[in-house]
């Protein structure tokens, strides 16, 4: 019997679990930055906003190029998501300003 299952690399399944790791963190970090866990009176801040909005970006070009694959991909459709999460993640902030 011949084996078709494709081996993985050990280091693309050590670079999967250090992604994840730093997903986890970047998580974690992110609900420790909202304001819901102040004592007090919970107020606006654009200054976290900001950090919170540029680890979502920094997690979803994560997620995109590694758990969808891109990373292997054509140069094109690598610069299409970064464009896409760009926009949305500058949208965001834009709408939360006004």
């Amino acid at each position: 019997m011949t084996d078709t299952t494709t081996p993985v690399r050990p280091d693309s399944a050590r670079t999967m679990t250090w992604v994840w790791l730093a997903l986890t963190v970047i998580t974690v970090g992110s609900w420790w930055l909202a304001p819901a866990n102040a004592e007090g009176t919970v107020q606006a801040s654009t200054p976290i906003t900001a950090l919170v909005l540029a680890l979502a970006f920094i997690k979803g070009r994560l997620i995109i190029r590694h758990f969808m694959e891109v990373r292997t991909a054509p140069k094109w459709l690598k610069l299409a998501t970064d464009a896409w999460l760009a926009t949305l993640v500058v949208a965001v902030f834009v709408i939360y300003l006004v």
